[in-house]
């Protein structure tokens, strides 16, 4: 049976780039960088407080495919956030592109950004989760 997700993919332009995004903008950490000769690179992050569940920065030509006209059309992830508000500011101020403001959801406080290809991330705060 399945037990957990380990693993998602963004598909990427340029790994260099996206990984600068997602550590200085986004805080998140760096967890592997495993070159493959010249087919592949294998370069995951993770949220500092999960580090169970990586994201595969894929660079969208490489392994042998080419989707790269797929980039930025991954589905939407959501991160959680203690608050939402302050997470939103630190975030914009970073130079974080929002699609919307923090805004009130029934699932939680919700504000939507995308990274530098489009792609679509949430961050929420769920109720209760400020107190």
């Amino acid at each position: 049976m399945l037990t957990k997700l380990s693993v998602v993919t963004i598909l990427v332009r340029d790994q260099d780039e996206a990984l600068q995004f997602y550590t200085e903008k986004l805080g998140l950490e760096k967890i592997d960088d495993i070159q493959f000769g010249d087919e592949g690179r294998w370069l995951t992050v993770c949220a500092p407080e999960q580090k169970d569940v990586q994201i595969f920065l894929q660079k969208a030509d490489s392994f042998g495919s080419d989707l790269m006209d797929t980039v930025g059309r991954a589905p939407s992830w959501a991160f959680n956030t203690d608050n939402c508000q302050e997470t939103f500011e630190t975030l914009k101020a970073r130079g974080v592109k929002f699609l919307s403001d923090p805004k009130q959801q029934p699932w939680g406080i919700q504000a939507v950004f995308e990274d530098l290809y489009g792609n679509k991330f949430s961050i929420v705060e769920e109720p209760g989760a400020a107190e």
